[in-house]
């Protein structure tokens, strides 16, 4: 793979096809979840790359990213990524936050998306009722809050597990993967940090003129949250499905590569 940057905002990775004219498919953007980096895509690009030129940017302050110092929104930058390098309309991919933004790109930016496969989430504007979800998301952000960084990856960690596991019954490799990514971005960011996130509005009541097909594929394990906004969205797009992987929670490219790489497969040739 080769890794670029691109104004000291991206580090992009791109397969042997991004160079060649004989990429076979649209390009592909993978666009990772929060506190990750595009690491979590590991299993996918090389299998991705050799039909279709794939990026995959670590977002800001993830990853080898640099941090905001001024009001940005990450639908914005995913928007002028594309258009710098030339690439669009493309499939976009996203878990958890990825697929959140990859959902605004296709509603503030629709020129630029050919189709989405979503993960984890539904839009940028989420909302948790379940007892699990949010009594992880509470310790992870007492955690944070309190400045333990081990605390606060232990905590972020569990999403990986989901409410009907422990983190012993997740692979190990996934696992310590995770984990490394995690205290990578969060050791980047303090709890009293400037916060320069931008949202984007009415992005639910806007969602039935996403005109493009969208794919959720979300872990079985999942908490009942990630799953049921994932599975709103496409009852509310036009052209929607949702899929579930067995033996998966939060992170089922990484879990079941192999039935998550065969979905997105699937919908790519439909398209």
């Amino acid at each position: 793979m080769v890794v670029m940057n691109l104004d000291d905002v991206f580090r992009l990775d791109t397969g042997p096809a991004a160079d060649s004219a004989q990429a076979a498919g649209p390009p592909l953007v993978l666009l990772h979840g929060g506190f990750l980096d595009h690491g979590m895509w590991f299993r996918q690009i090389p299998v991705l790359a050799e039909r279709h030129r794939v990026i995959a940017p670590d977002a800001r302050g993830h990853g080898r990213s640099a941090g905001a110092t001024e009001p940005f929104r990450p639908v914005d930058d995913v928007a002028a990524l594309l258009r710098e390098s030339d690439t669009g309309p493309a499939v976009v991919i996203g878990v958890s936050m990825g697929a959140a933004t990859a959902v605004d790109l296709a509603l503030e930016y629709p020129d630029l998306v050919r189709g989405l496969v979503v993960s984890g989430a539904g839009t940028s504007e989420p909302y948790f009722t379940d007892p699990w979800t949010t009594a992880t998301a509470a310790g992870w952000q007492r955690a944070m809050a309190a400045g333990d960084l081990d605390a606060s990856v232990e905590a972020f960690t569990l999403f990986a597990a989901g409410p009907r596991r422990s983190l012993d019954e997740v692979d190990p490799d996934v696992v310590d993967r995770l984990r490394r990514m995690a205290r990578a971005t969060m050791s980047q960011h303090t709890a009293d940090e400037p916060d320069f996130l931008l949202p984007v509005h009415r992005t639910w009541e806007r969602a039935a003129d996403i005109g493009v097909p969208v794919l959720a594929v979300n872990g079985a394990v999942d908490s009942p949250d990630h799953i049921g906004m994932a599975e709103r969205l496409v009852r509310t797009v036009p052209d929607g499905r949702a899929i579930c992987v067995d033996g998966a929670a939060h992170y089922p490219n990484m879990e079941r590569p192999d039935v998550f790489d065969r979905a997105v497969g699937e919908f790519l040739r439909g398209l």
